[in-house]
């Protein structure tokens, strides 16, 4: 057991004491399956862990005892690009941010000491004072960029992402719009947005380009060589 676990108990025994938290030692047993969760998890996700272990409890009172949780300041609420909510542990004095994979959503913790000394400096030089901070770096994991198809069709690239056109597939109709539109091989695209549904749009050279999923599906990409 982590050190900085069993400190953690000893707080939360303290805390939901103090303030007379009821259902105290269902909400403990909630805490200890959340301290060896090392991953962001959601509520579901916890309810179905503590199940595993033995402990039947309702989906509202895991959700109301992760709530209290973060309350007093031992879990984190965080939103990432999807939307979802995922907790996970806050130990004080233990700040980290996030690198978030846009394909399989795996969340990387990083810490970087030049990195919090260049935000602090950069807030100094604003005259700002920082209280809090959170970053989050969106892109893809070294497994996916090791396991995905190098050629692609443009529909299925990521947001974010920057590619190379390698060429169009369909009639001579379709070849003729894309050019007609400014689009040619060996142009690099930054995919600026791509929600899975109805248009995407891209861009080359700060210049937009909105097209239809069809019209995407014809243009076949290949990832600008890191």
């Amino acid at each position: 057991m982590k050190p900085i676990h069993n400190y953690e108990k000893e707080q939360f025994k303290k805390l939901f004491k103090q303030e007379h938290i009821d259902n105290f030692e269902d909400r403990f047993k909630i805490l200890e399956v959340f301290l060896h969760t090392e991953r962001h998890v959601t509520a579901s996700e916890l309810t179905e862990l503590l199940s595993k272990h033995g402990y039947k409890f309702e989906p509202d009172f895991v959700r109301e005892t992760l709530k209290l949780m973060c309350r007093f300041g031992f879990a984190q609420l965080n939103r990432f690009d999807n939307g979802r909510v995922r907790y996970e542990h806050r130990h004080l004095c233990q700040h980290h941010d996030h690198m978030i994979c846009t394909k399989c959503n795996n969340i990387i913790e990083f810490h970087n000491e030049r990195l919090e000394n260049l935000q602090m400096q950069i807030a100094d030089d604003f005259g700002f004072h920082i209280l809090q901070h959170s970053m989050e770096i969106y892109g893809i994991c070294s497994k996916c960029l090791k396991d995905r198809t190098q050629i692609m069709p443009l529909v299925m690239a990521k947001q974010g992402e920057q590619l190379v056109i390698k060429g169009f597939t369909g009639g001579s109709g379709a070849h003729m719009r894309l050019m007609s539109m400014g689009l040619r091989p060996g142009d690099k695209i930054d995919v600026v947005t791509n929600m899975g549904a109805g248009q995407l749009v891209v861009a080359i050279d700060c210049k937009r380009y909105a097209l239809g999923r069809g019209l995407a599906k014809k243009i076949l990409v290949e990832p600008v060589p890191v």
